[in-house]
């Protein structure tokens, strides 16, 4: 078997439902299902042995780790030659396993990964979200896109590996946050060739609401500092402290325009106007554009905020690791 799609979960029955559902309108179904339930209030089992005799599919249930040491459990129950790992927040286009088929079975990769993208059948903010973490107006297009100011490193929600690279490497760590990123490091770190795969897309659902995304990107931009403390070569300075770079340009150009002159304050207005314009072409919906002005300077303030926290708490408290999210 070429492919064993592995998929932490931990209490999201209906995604993962959904996620399922995708699956079984795969063109190519040469693939098996790895679910690791990480301890749910309530276990998954009975949903998932729904699709028993219509997808291959394997779950297991154990205690609460994390999604890091999850896939690892995955992974060691699996057969494939490449272990595909999926976020349960995900839906797959029915093209997805024919070209991770075709792209492998013709080139030899040790890492792979693709984009993530909104269906049009997700909300207006999810879509909003969507574009707030892809955009080269947000972050860079460095989270899979085909334009990108940094090296391309696959994360969770759509990334594969070699079984061969994956048992050299070691696996995860039990990071549960930025685990994914501190695994594709050491597979740089020997070496080993990573590739994008465009065409490889999933529709990845992201955070529904503006407190969960916000969070989500705050522990995002904490886990950067954490990342720096095992890998300090892999902090890129122009690259990952922008948004904390463009908080503090926004917070002074407030002062200033209150204070000084009431002008300042338009740069900011200019990107506000870029993102809105471009979210609305992008998606063909204005109402998802004004909401990505929201979702946008949620993004850059959060992870800015999380970034300088992490500093705080990292470097100049000379907190733990296991410290920055018990806070």
């Amino acid at each position: 078997m070429l492919l064993s799609l592995i998929i932490p979960v931990y209490n999201r029955e209906e995604e993962m439902r959904e996620l399922l559902e995708s699956l079984l309108l795969q063109v190519n179904n040469d693939f098996e299902v790895v679910v690791v339930d990480d301890g749910s209030s309530a276990p998954l089992e009975s949903m998932v042995d729904m699709y028993s005799d219509k997808l291959d599919v394997k779950y297991y249930f154990k205690p609460n780790s994390g999604p890091g040491l999850s896939r690892n459990y995955g992974s060691e129950r699996s057969s494939g030659e490449y272990l595909v790992y999926l976020d349960s927040d995900c839906v797959i286009p029915p093209q997805y396993t024919q070209v991770l088929h075709d792209y492998l079975t013709k080139t030899e990769v040790d890492t792979f990964g693709g984009p993530d993208a909104a269906s049009d059948t997700f909300s207006d903010f999810q879509k909003a979200v969507s574009y707030s973490m892809t955009s080269f107006f947000t972050t860079g297009g460095i989270r899979g896109g085909k334009k990108k100011i940094d090296k391309f490193f696959p994360r969770s929600f759509n990334m594969g590996y070699r079984r061969e690279t994956y048992n050299k490497i070691g696996g995860f760590s039990s990071m549960r946050v930025g685990e994914d990123m501190e695994l594709s490091y050491r597979l740089i770190e020997n070496n080993c060739l990573s590739v994008l795969i465009p065409e490889a897309y999933v529709y990845h659902k992201r955070r529904s609401t503006s407190k969960s995304f916000f969070v989500q990107v705050f522990h995002f931009g904490m886990t950067r500092i954490n990342l720096y403390k095992r890998y300090p070569k892999t902090f890129k300075w122009m690259v990952h402290t922008l948004p904390t770079l463009f908080l503090l340009y926004t917070i002074l150009s407030i002062i200033i325009s209150i204070l000084i002159c009431r002008y300042a304050i338009l740069p900011i207005f200019a990107i506000a106007i870029i993102w809105f314009i471009h979210s609305s072409l992008l998606n063909r919906n204005l109402n998802v554009g004004i909401i990505s002005v929201k979702t946008s300077f949620i993004q850059l303030f959060g992870y800015g905020l999380g970034l300088l926290y992490g500093v705080w708490l990292r470097l100049i408290l000379k907190k733990t690791e296991n410290d920055t999210f018990n806070y």
